[in-house]
């Protein structure tokens, strides 16, 4: 079986919990908690295709400093090595402030984990991959254009793209070139209608996909997830779960069905996986599944 390739940061996830929320400016707020975790959206959509049992590449730069010598520890002790060689730079952190609600709020100290060079490129094998995962952080970094050249250059890549947020930060003559390539586009319900300019999910789906000729995903929080595929469109419901906070939530469900379909599920199956394993993650504090809890979701 090919593999999928993951582009994208591992990063230290500074967890505080506050209890209450985030302070106004001058404010004071009190935290009930804080603690440090493997993270980094490459490295949460790597962990929920593993789950799967879909092989993949982390491909990931991991810098110096206190963060990238704690992520290395931990990466180690997963077994998992990046094949990217170890940049001259400091590796970067998240901090990741949890309301009482559960909702999060990202404030990000970006380092090498960020940034890709060209030549690091060539120590993959193209023959070995089936499906690429791309973020729009990194695509954002002055260094985003050489991932972007990697994907032109091997056309046959089926790509994943979960920009974010930042989607209106990345250049537009990037996101034309990325659109180009027919990405499967993976957002949730602001990023879609703010991304179209749409008042509805399914007139921003049908918008999305006519920039980008490939199936458009949207998830919708409690609602669930919506997605079109040029012909057909479905509502995969949601999963009830008590929201502890929602840190990778949207890259766990990106990761599970891009593992799932690479296992051979159809997208309807993979989406509804990917609702049981995101409520899973909602569940619990940060962004990783213990392996027993997703083994048996996914069974």
């Amino acid at each position: 079986m090919k593999k999928i390739l993951i582009i994208g940061s591992t990063c230290a996830d500074i967890i505080i919990d506050l209890e209450d929320h985030l302070p106004k400016s001058g404010e004071d707020v009190h935290v009930r908690a804080q603690r440090m975790s493997l993270g980094g959206c490459a490295y949460n959509v790597s962990d929920a295709v593993r789950h799967t049992g879909a092989p993949c590449i982390l491909f990931s730069p991991v810098g110096k400093g206190v963060y990238g010598d704690f992520i290395r520890q931990e990466l180690e002790r997963r077994g998992i090595v990046s094949p990217v060689p170890m940049p001259d730079s400091e590796n970067g952190c998240c901090y990741c402030f949890v309301e009482s609600s559960g909702e999060r709020s990202f404030v990000s100290y970006h380092g090498a984990e960020y940034r890709f060079e060209k030549e690091w490129f060539a120590i993959l094998d193209p023959e070995e991959i089936e499906s690429v995962y791309i973020c729009g952080l990194e695509i954002e970094e002055p260094t985003g254009v050489n991932i972007i050249s990697f994907l032109e250059e091997n056309p046959g890549l089926k790509i994943f793209f979960a920009p974010g947020p930042r989607l209106g930060r990345i250049r537009s003559e990037l996101l034309e070139r990325i659109f180009r390539l027919h990405p499967v586009l993976h957002v949730n319900e602001t990023e879609a209608l703010e991304a179209s300019v749409c008042e509805t999910v399914e007139e921003a789906a049908r918008t999305l996909y006519g920039r980008t000729a490939n199936t458009v995903i949207i998830t919708l929080g409690e609602r669930g997830c919506y997605f079109y595929d040029g012909q057909k469109e479905e509502y995969v419901p949601a999963v009830k779960t008590r929201q502890l906070d929602t840190i990778g939530a949207g890259d766990s469900h990106i990761g599970t069905i891009m593992g799932c379909l690479q296992k051979g599920d159809s997208l309807g199956e993979a989406v509804a996986k990917a609702n049981r394993i995101a409520a899973a993650v909602t569940g619990i504090s940060g962004a990783l599944l213990p392996d027993e809890t997703a083994r048996a979701i996914l069974a």
